[in-house]
């Protein structure tokens, strides 16, 4: 995914938007007390298959009670993986066990309610699949639920699953949990278990966990990650020159939201101008580099088979690493290795830098949702960690009129606990000035 230089029209300017305050988010537990659609209203846009459960959990765990909806590109044993395609699905192998990831949470006692879609091969980020549909975003009707990890996202915001197992390769579990209002953590980069997941792009690939509340979050956090001590993060990092990459409309907002879960969490807050924003513009275009090389060491063969079948943005999008030159995958190489020195500089352990997790909420379904502007602007938001390989936990931060758009807490390596313990006893999102 090559970085471009964005248009101004990244996004009209929306209404003024309002801060998420107590009572907009969901409580409860294990994940939230929301409205349960019929899932027959919504189930084949969000369900490639599912049960009642569709695997149970073998014994009780500190999940009981919980459902998961898993993506499509991790094992879920009697069952193929879809990668979001169906020629893939057809010619796949029902799988003989879970991947790991689904093993732990099964092992911790949740339910498996179904395997979700994703988008194709699970490369995208607006939810949108040219084959099986859009699934839909609750809390923004109408609008795209983000991508790639969207099936997943969408059951939990719907309130058809509590744990939404996703993969996040470059935005594709922060994407869906700022345009659903939800809490997603991108953990540090092999950390969490991988066996039995099928691979994007292997250097940046990682599984990811999206809920509806905080404590959740940190209890499946607990279960799928190590547990190794990590410095609790004892101030933030505001960078105002990545809200600067928001809609004009959302940048103080969201920045009056980070101020008051700080507040909330008792953490100092530190804005500063200059953290790596003028950096971005490289970082995308060699993140881009990388991920399409491998896109195509790990799917080309297939593709050259099934080009027919898949759609045509994918299938250039795989096509592009064929031929990479040598001197410009190296300079990529040697750009991110820059870019994770820049970054451990910037966020040693104990500090969080704070930043929009997306520059926009929802577009509609359509080319607005899939135009080069929007994506590129998306892009240079979510690179840094993927090229650093840092854990991201992202939260709900405003609600516009188009929906809500999230913030992203980034840290050092290995400070995935030290992100999500202290939002653990917070049910809700603080009031902006409250405390």
């Amino acid at each position: 995914m090559s970085a471009q230089q964005p248009s101004p029209s990244v996004a009209d300017a929306p209404p003024p938007v309002r801060p998420l305050h107590d009572g907009d988010d969901t409580e409860g537990v294990p994940g939230g007390d929301v409205p349960v659609p019929d899932p027959g209203e919504t189930g084949a846009s969000v369900w490639r298959v599912a049960g009642d459960p569709l695997v149970a959990a073998p014994g009780k765990g500190v999940l009981s009670g919980s459902q998961v909806a898993v993506k499509d590109v991790f094992a879920v044993a009697g069952h193929a993986i879809g990668m979001g395609n169906p020629a893939w699905l057809r010619g796949a192998p029902a799988e003989p066990a879970h991947s790991a990831a689904v093993r732990a949470l099964l092992r911790a006692g949740a339910d498996v309610t179904g395997i979700a879609h994703t988008d194709e091969l699970a490369y995208g980020l607006s939810g949108s699949n040219s084959h099986y549909g859009t699934p839909p975003n609750p809390a923004a009707p109408g609008r795209v639920p983000g991508g790639s990890s969207s099936g997943p996202a969408s059951a939990v915001a719907l309130g058809l699953a509590d744990i939404g197992l996703g993969t996040d390769t470059a935005g594709s579990t922060r994407v869906p949990a700022s345009y659903c209002g939800l809490y997603g953590l991108r953990p540090t980069h092999g950390l969490a278990p991988d066996t039995g997941q099928t691979a994007l792009a292997p250097s940046f690939d990682t599984p990811s966990w999206i809920t509806r509340t905080p404590q959740l979050l940190d209890r499946v956090t607990d279960v799928l990650l190590p547990r190794r001590p990590a410095q609790p993060i004892e101030r933030w990092i505001l960078a105002t020159d990545l809200f600067a990459l928001a809609d004009p409309s959302l940048r103080l907002p969201l920045q009056d939201a980070a101020r008051a879960w700080a507040d909330r969490l008792d953490v100092p807050l530190q804005p500063r101008e200059d953290t790596c924003a003028a950096h971005l513009e490289e970082w995308a275009e060699a993140l881009g580099v990388v991920q399409a090389v491998e896109m195509w060491q790990v799917h080309g063969r297939w593709l050259r088979t099934h080009h027919e079948a898949v759609s045509p943005a994918v299938a250039h999008a795989v096509a592009a690493g064929e031929n990479m030159p040598t001197e410009y995958l190296t300079w990529a190489r040697d750009t991110l290795s820059q870019a994770r020195t820049a970054l451990a500089e910037l966020l040693p352990p104990g500090t969080a830098l704070v930043q929009p997790a997306t520059p926009t909420a929802a577009p509609p379904p359509g080319p607005a949702g899939a135009g080069l502007a929007l994506r590129t602007a998306t892009v240079r938001l979510v690179c840094a960690a993927s090229a650093a390989g840092l854990p991201v936990l992202t939260l709900p931060g405003v609600r516009s009129p188009a929906g809500p758009v999230g913030l992203s807490l980034l840290a050092a390596p290995g400070s995935d606990r030290a992100l999500t313990a202290p939002f653990a006893p917070h049910a809700t999102t603080p009031r902006p000035g409250s405390p």
